[in-house]
């Protein structure tokens, strides 16, 4: 298969360029800056915020290729700190390079997976994509598009032989813990106490998270799976137990048990 991944610069894309191009998959990766190449993987340096560059390295994937299979949508970002203290460039940056991010390199690969007939398109969401996370509120909302986004893609692109596939990450050990922009004014600490405390404990548990090879291997079953589900949770047992709760609670218990987790 012919795969193209955004973010492999480390993290969750990295192990999965690593692992499909180990298994015979002929990959192409987009990184922003220099990185040490892998071995048998083609990189493409551009930024997903630019629609215009996704569209020509995709077509210079076509050009090489004759088609593309899969889109891992990987590339993102995020920001912590209370809502009210986020600034427009701040969020429209999270919005941006999570959300329009993947729509660009959607519209970019859709026209030939429609022609073809077939394609695989998995988006990286969140379990923050299934319920506001505090003082990580434009991060989820970005992942809650996300999840509307491909809800509607998968029933528009099903007659196609389309499949869209959302993977929600739980905590992992990743260098996305170091890069996250926090709000650090000190008007932000001092008019929400518990800032600081849920910002530490949401770090505390992403370092003592599952590595990020175990998405790799979900990612590489899905494309051995003809009919792959719409969704899959990849987490430990309690932020998949989390998911559960959320479904069949009241909305106001559920609420309070999140608060009181993140004190």
């Amino acid at each position: 298969m012919v795969v193209l991944i955004t973010g492999i610069s480390s993290g969750f894309g990295l192990e999965t360029a690593r692992l499909l191009s180990q298994e015979g998959h002929v990959v192409y990766g987009t990184v922003r800056r220099e990185v040490t190449p892998l071995p048998q993987v083609h990189y493409l340096r551009l930024d997903v915020r630019d629609a215009k560059a996704v569209q020509q390295a995709v077509q210079q994937i076509i050009e090489t290729e004759g088609h593309i299979d899969v889109l891992v949508n990987n590339a993102g970002m995020g920001i912590g700190g209370p809502l009210e203290f986020a600034t427009e460039e701040e969020i429209r940056e999270q919005m941006d390079a999570n959300f329009m991010g993947l729509v660009h390199c959607v519209n970019a690969v859709l026209p030939h997976m429609r022609k073809q007939g077939s394609g695989k398109i998995i988006a990286l969401s969140s379990i923050g994509g299934l319920m506001g996370l505090p003082f990580q509120g434009f991060y989820s909302a970005s992942k809650f598009a996300i999840e509307g986004y491909c809800e509607a893609l998968r029933l528009e692109t099903k007659p196609f032989g389309i499949t869209v596939t959302v993977i929600r990450p739980g905590d992992f050990s990743t260098g996305f813990t170091g890069s996250r922009k926090k709000a650090t004014k000190d008007e932000a600490l001092q008019a929400y106490p518990a800032y600081q405390k849920a910002i530490d404990k949401v770090e505390h548990d992403e370092t003592g998270g599952l590595k990020p090879q175990v998405l790799a291997r979900k990612i590489s079953s899905i494309l051995k799976k003809k009919n792959p589900r719409h969704g899959y949770v990849v987490a430990s047992f309690e932020q998949r137990l989390s998911v559960f709760l959320k479904q069949i609670l009241p909305a106001k218990w559920f609420a309070a048990i999140l608060g009181s987790y993140y004190g």
